[in-house]
């Protein structure tokens, strides 16, 4: 049994990543990372700023002053912007409106990932994103793309967009027809940019999930996991 690892899930929006990620991290009784959150939180506090998140001289002028909070538990997870609790704020709509232009900043980037990097290699830990297997750790134990058809992660994700807003924690619309040009625009946005851009790792396994429950694409990569001596071990993490 393996006393360390990394799990590298990938994959575009509406795949179930996070889902997927927490459950494994629970099964195994290992650590959770969503980057995407640590990005969102970025992009928060350039919206806080004033700051365009086109504008990449001026979201790289935030970097410096910015103190936040990365927790690697795989219950729900509280995150912390300069002292605030932002857990709900990062994913309401402005956020989710301006996440891509400063996610695809090479500053931000670079800002964020010796961060990544060293809470990935912190010990037992599932990390989720969408370069983790090809930037964040290129020599995770285990990489995971996982993917979907549009049509069905479209529906996940407008699903998941009405339970945030039912619960008082979202913002985004819930017009189906809108969070797939969403998707589609992210995805092409994503997979096109120049610095670290959406794609499968070269040795990554793709999991198709088009058809899949959520506990049956876990108990895929589960099975994956342990092919490569990864088992849950008696202490969390």
């Amino acid at each position: 049994m393996s006393s360390s690892f990394v799990i590298a899930i990938d994959g575009p929006a509406g795949t179930g990543k996070s889902t997927v990620a927490r459950r494994v991290a629970q099964a195994l009784h290992a650590g959770y990372l969503d980057t995407g959150a640590m990005y969102r939180i970025v992009t928060l506090a350039v919206l806080r700023a004033g700051v365009d998140p086109v504008d990449d001289a001026a979201v790289a002028a935030v970097l410096p002053a910015l103190t936040f909070e990365s927790p690697t538990t795989a219950d729900r997870q509280e995150h912390v912007l300069d002292g605030d609790r932002v857990t709900s704020e990062i994913r309401g709509s402005a956020v989710t409106l301006a996440v891509t232009p400063v996610s695809a900043n090479p500053a931000v980037r670079s800002f964020l990932l010796d961060r990544q990097r060293r809470l990935a290699r912190s010990g037992r830990m599932v990390v989720e994103g969408r370069d983790i297997g090809t930037v964040v750790v290129p020599d995770a134990d285990l990489k995971i793309y996982l993917t979907a058809d549009a049509t069905e992660r479209a529906r996940r994700r407008h699903r998941q967009n009405a339970a945030l807003v039912g619960a008082g924690t979202g913002e985004v619309g819930l017009d189906l027809a809108a969070v797939a040009t969403d998707l589609h625009r992210r995805d092409s946005k994503d997979s096109s940019r120049t610095h670290a851009p959406l794609q499968a790792a070269a040795d990554a396994v793709v999991v198709d999930s088009s058809e899949l429950a959520v506990e049956e694409t876990v108990a895929r990569v589960l099975a994956l996991a342990a092919d490569r001596g990864i088992r849950a071990s008696d202490a969390s993490p």
